[in-house]
């Protein structure tokens, strides 16, 4: 039985791996657990999977991953999670900005109880203005429409329960939203403050234009909290919506049509003595005409579209699962323990 399983997806990561594979290394082996370490080579045009078999051959525990092209970072982690046999599961950045000392006090809280555990890189060393201030307005916008309040969801330092990861199933740039899906699942989450190191080797993979690609995620999560199980609740609402705008229209202008046939406007009439004349008439209006009736077209839209969203709904729960990565090959260590 595996304790501890470290997954780090790799991406062009050739000059960083062996000191990021040492300090594992003798970080895991002084805690008196079993572990593994899950190297993902998220098709790297470097050495690094080179690299990876030299460690391999080096040091034990290891097991590698390498995939046909490069996928992105949440099928990587997709990847070690579906391979990863640890009770506890740990995911850290290749790049050696996230240090492995911090292990021990993630291990610590997720033995205290909790499912979750984020990293918080409460002293971020990284250029303010398109690294900090992106990362601050996602993790208050993100905290804000999931309901699950971190400083820093974009920290890849994270432990899980391995029950947790096992039930998720991650798409797009999601695993970032890791802790949210995990909350909505019964989850108990938590965050402590981890260290934080200047990049040495290589350059960041990320840009400010990441930043678009996590809010349309984002809305996807959204509707994954709350709607995944009952689409119709959402399409139903809006459908709802433009239905009672129609009525309210149609009903004005019923009201109006029979007013005017009554002679209720005019000077005579008990409309015309509140000011209204037969230029008031609104059936008479194209758009008061028109409108109610597109609006109920939306209104039917809506409620089929909500209809069928729960029979895809349905399907998706029932269907088999599909990967979203493609593995070309795979090794270990000779020594695993």
């Amino acid at each position: 039985m595996i304790d501890v399983s470290i997954v780090v997806a790799v991406y062009n990561e050739e000059e960083s791996l062996p000191p990021l594979v040492e300090q594992l290394h003798n970080v895991l082996s002084g805690l008196g657990k079993r572990y593994e370490i899950i190297l993902v080579d998220d098709g790297s045009k470097d050495r690094s999977w080179e690299v990876m078999l030299e460690q391999a051959g080096r040091y034990p525990c290891l097991r590698l991953i390498r995939f046909r092209r490069n996928f992105g970072q949440t099928p990587a982690m997709a990847a070690g999670f579906d391979a990863a046999e640890g009770e506890v599961v740990i995911t850290l950045d290749a790049d050696l900005q996230n240090d492995p000392a911090d292990i021990p006090m993630l291990l610590e809280r997720i033995d205290s109880g909790f499912d979750v555990v984020s990293g918080w890189r409460k002293d971020r060393q990284d250029r303010f203005l398109d690294r900090k201030l992106p990362s601050m307005i996602a993790n208050g916008l993100i905290s804000r429409i999931t309901g699950v309040h971190l400083h820093d969801y974009g920290c890849s330092l994270k432990a899980y329960r391995r029950d947790i990861v096992k039930n998720l199933k991650l798409y797009g740039e999601m695993h970032r939203f890791v802790p949210a899906l995990a909350s909505w699942v019964g989850g108990r989450i938590d965050e402590v403050p981890v260290r934080h190191h200047a990049r040495k080797f290589g350059k960041s993979k990320y840009g400010i234009s990441r930043t678009f690609r996590v809010v349309l995620d984002l809305m996807t999560v959204k509707f994954l909290l709350q709607y995944s199980t009952r689409p119709i609740q959402i399409f139903g609402k809006t459908g709802l919506r433009f239905g009672a705008v129609s009525l309210i229209m149609l009903v004005l202008v019923a009201f109006d049509w029979i007013a005017g046939t009554t002679g209720a406007y005019g000077a005579q009439g008990w409309l015309g003595g509140l000011g209204f004349t037969e230029h008031t008439y609104l059936h008479k209006r194209p758009f008061w005409v028109i409108t109610p009736w597109v609006f109920f077209g939306f209104c039917l839209q809506f409620i089929t579209l909500g209809l069928m969203a729960e029979l895809q709904t349905r399907t998706y729960h029932e269907s088999q699962n599909k990967p979203i990565y493609v593995i070309r090959e795979t090794a270990q260590s000779k020594k695993m323990g």
